[in-house]
């Protein structure tokens, strides 16, 4: 078993992003998405900042090169990216779907592991792969049954997500082992430039066709504090000596399962138990890559 220095961080970041979807949904459910993105954003910015100078470590945090922020600005704007899509996929798609879906990134993190950094799978996690596959083109089946195609903007814009997800992941593994960027420099640059970033496009999508009105929820706030917390737990993780980066992402989207089970009590989502059987594949899949 792969009990060692980043099992428990990452659990804890999983059962965070569990509860961060809901929220998530909450958050820009009949509501204008860029303006939610950007205080949630805001928040978790503020929140890890707190966090920093009660930590006595905010100087740490701070001390970058312009190299490093460069670097560093590339994943927010990769995250950025990524973020926005899923939200917008989001508030088309139940959460039943869309999150069990935004956990296809894993499968695209792991190819990646092995075509980049030369990670090698075992046969229990070959077959963990192909399982989750199966449990994934389950939730395509049953959100074309709720109205939702492949093709639905919801669908096509929750797996640009996922994609750019599993790119950003590739990518924490080149900053924190290959440039040795400190995993707090990188979490607090990273927050900042999401703030910087987030606020362009906020403006641009306020001032070029922005169709709704704003209205300030609390889940907002939640949200970013929320993954302020997760992304805390998975740098350190992700951070740890030998950590295999494949393995790490697809424990980190066990969340699925919270954000399921809290979904459907919640949003009160159709065909559970149709999408329980799906998300029991997926589940299988996980414990088999992860063990």
């Amino acid at each position: 078993m792969m009990i060692n220095g980043w099992w428990l961080p990452v659990v804890v970041s999983a059962l965070c992003m569990g509860i961060y979807d809901i929220c998530k949904k909450d958050a820009v459910k009949d509501n204008s998405v860029m303006p939610a993105l950007f205080f949630t954003v805001l928040s978790g910015t503020l929140f890890f900042m707190a966090g920093a100078v009660c930590s006595g470590n905010l100087l740490n945090t701070l001390r970058c090169s312009f190299v490093e922020y460069f670097f560093v600005l590339i994943k927010s704007v990769i995250i950025s990216s990524s973020w926005i899509c899923v939200y917008y996929g989001m508030r088309e798609l139940p959460v039943t779907i869309a999150s069990p879906i935004r956990s296809t990134s894993p499968v695209w993190t792991l190819i990646g592991g092995i075509l980049i950094f030369s990670e090698r799978p075992g046969l229990m996690q070959i077959l963990g792969v192909i399982i989750c596959l199966i449990g994934y083109f389950m939730f395509f089946g049953l959100s074309s049954k709720e109205g939702f195609p492949w093709k639905s903007k919801g669908m096509v814009l929750t797996v640009a997500g996922s994609l750019l997800g599993a790119v950003s992941a590739l990518y924490d593994k080149v900053l924190l082992h290959q440039l040795n960027i400190s995993r707090e420099v990188l979490q607090m640059y990273f927050f900042i430039n999401l703030v910087l970033v987030m606020g362009i496009f906020t403006f641009i999508r306020h001032f070029f066709g922005q169709k709704r009105a704003f209205i300030w929820k609390w889940t907002i706030p939640a949200t970013g504090i929320l993954i302020a917390i997760s992304d805390f737990c998975y740098f350190y993780g992700v951070s740890q000596p030998d950590t295999p980066i494949s393995v790490v992402s697809v424990v980190r989207r066990c969340s699925c399962a919270v954000t399921f089970v809290l979904g459907a009590l919640i949003f009160r989502d159709k065909n559970i138990r149709e999408k329980a059987w799906a998300l029991a594949l997926l589940l299988a899949g996980v414990i088999l890559l992860a063990f």
